[in-house]
């Protein structure tokens, strides 16, 4: 690859231009092929919409790492010659989260001065800010991926448009499957960033040496098993938005390191006196209460601050008025389209069961329980038995939880009516925990059954377990 850094471009001016990080700079994902159509320069931007480096994708086929639907049998690169024009296509492809991108792809020979062809030159436009918009002008209750009716959420659409036009840090709040994630997206597509890379990091998946070097980069040499240099996030992230989900488990030390960044919007790679000044526009995420953290000493003030310049707060989805109903019929309408079942609608028992379930998994659990009577299903409706057990097994302890909170009167003076109380008044989090441990023992502590019996998928689990510390 070092090869490949040195290439220039000669003849433009009096003095070679180097190649590389010229076309770093270009927003437009960008590859360069040789005529057997193995990659032999990228962009940084391609590097963001794959996932895949240069260093990984130097000397491999295109096909390997755009996968995309027309690479093996349709690419127009096998039938271009030099009197071919150039081709726009649509198509997709599968970046290394396993996402399915719909793209434009634009492909153009390369020839040398007698006109042979000696290569191609390859864009790729990420078209999902065109797509979403076309929906959304179509579709009410929305904004983006985003669905709901409730005042709560109205208010959030009428201030997404607006926070997407600020390149001010944002911080978006709300329990575990709110739509967080969905949230940060959605205000990236509809800025004027739109063009640049959407790069999420999350806090809490890697250690904090390894953290350190995702987030900043390192030069060659930095420490030991550096032997090459890395950009780091936030340098792919330039010109775009960077995605910091779970800030709450950020390391202390890597805190401070941030906020200088927020400060001066200067980069400092590991091993690095070198700064990168990057224009990347940070929008956080936490299901934790940061200000608790702050009073434990846990999470810097200072860095709370910064962040904290706005502030999204998601609801719990039982808070929303009206939107559980509207939220199972879009479930249900796009997947069975996504997997071609024959489904009308739920049962009157099957969708009283739904409505009065009180979501502690708020919209993500919504989906899984959806997705899991969508795929069970061979009849016309979803009936009570195509839902996950938990649902029915644990609705009369959710109801009679409220009815008895809501009789009891305080204060209570005998230490039986204490205790009887103190069972009475189970708080969502006791549920949920006690939803987990029955699920495990039926499946003799096997995850994959455990998660699909729960209707939540294996990550989901795996994180609410860890959380309640019942993952050893």
């Amino acid at each position: 690859m070092d090869t490949l850094q040195r290439s220039q471009i000669k003849g433009l001016f009096s003095f070679p231009i180097d190649l590389q990080p010229l076309i770093d700079e270009i927003p437009l994902s960008i590859v360069v092929l040789d005529t057997n159509r193995r990659i032999v320069m990228l962009n940084r931007a391609l590097e963001a919409l794959t996932g895949f480096s240069k260093e990984e994708a130097s000397g491999i086929p295109c096909h390997h790492i755009l996968r995309s639907k027309i690479c093996l049998k349709r690419c127009p690169a096998m039938h271009m010659n030099e009197e071919s024009e150039p081709v726009c296509v649509e198509s997709d492809l599968i970046n290394r989260d396993r996402k399915l991108i719909p793209v434009r792809i634009n492909l153009a020979s390369l020839k040398d001065s007698n006109g042979k062809v000696k290569g191609f030159l390859e864009t790729v436009e990420d078209t999902r800010p065109i797509r979403e918009l076309s929906a959304s002008i179509n579709q009410a209750y929305s904004f983006a991926q985003l669905k709901g009716r409730s005042p709560q959420m109205e208010k959030i659409f009428q201030i997404l448009p607006v926070l997407a036009q600020s390149d001010s840090s944002l911080l978006v709040t709300g329990e575990t499957g709110t739509g967080k994630d969905l949230v940060a997206e959605a205000i990236h597509q509809a800025s004027s960033r739109a063009k640049g890379p959407f790069v999420k990091v999350n806090c809490g998946a890697l250690p904090e040496t390894l953290l350190e070097s995702e987030l900043f980069g390192h030069q060659k040499g930095a420490f030991t098993g550096a032997v090459e240099n890395k950009p780091g996030r936030f340098r792919l992230a330039h010109n775009g938005t960077l995605y910091l989900t779970e800030i709450g488990d950020l390391p202390f030390s890597l805190q401070v390191k941030l906020l200088t960044f927020l400060d001066d919007q200067v980069v400092y790679p590991l091993g690095s006196d070198k700064g990168f000044q990057a224009n990347v526009r940070v929008i956080a995420a936490t299901h934790r209460n940061l200000e608790q953290m702050v009073s434990e000493g846990r999470f810097r003030e200072d860095l709370l601050f910064r962040l904290n310049v706005v502030r999204i707060h998601l609801p719990l989805l039982r808070e929303r008025e009206g939107d559980i109903r509207l939220l199972l019929d879009h479930f249900l309408n796009s997947l069975t389209s996504r997997f071609r079942k024959n489904i009308k609608g739920f049962s009157k028992k099957a969708l009283r069961i739904l409505m009065d379930y009180q979501y502690p998994g708020n919209v993500r659990e919504l989906r899984n329980v959806i997705e899991y009577a969508v795929n069970v299903c061979q009849e016309g409706k979803i009936q009570p038995h195509h839902l996950p057990a938990y649902l029915t097994e644990t609705r009369p302890l959710i109801k009679e939880t409220y009815t008895v909170k809501e009789q009891v009167s305080p204060p209570i003076q005998s230490g039986l009516n204490e205790h009887k109380l103190h069972e009475t008044e189970q708080t969502w989090t006791d549920l949920e925990r006690k939803m987990i441990m029955n699920a495990l023992v039926k499946t003799r502590g096997r995850r994959s059954k455990t998660a699909a019996l729960l209707g939540w998928g294996r990550s989901t689990l795996w994180r609410k377990m860890k959380q309640y510390g019942i993952d050893q």
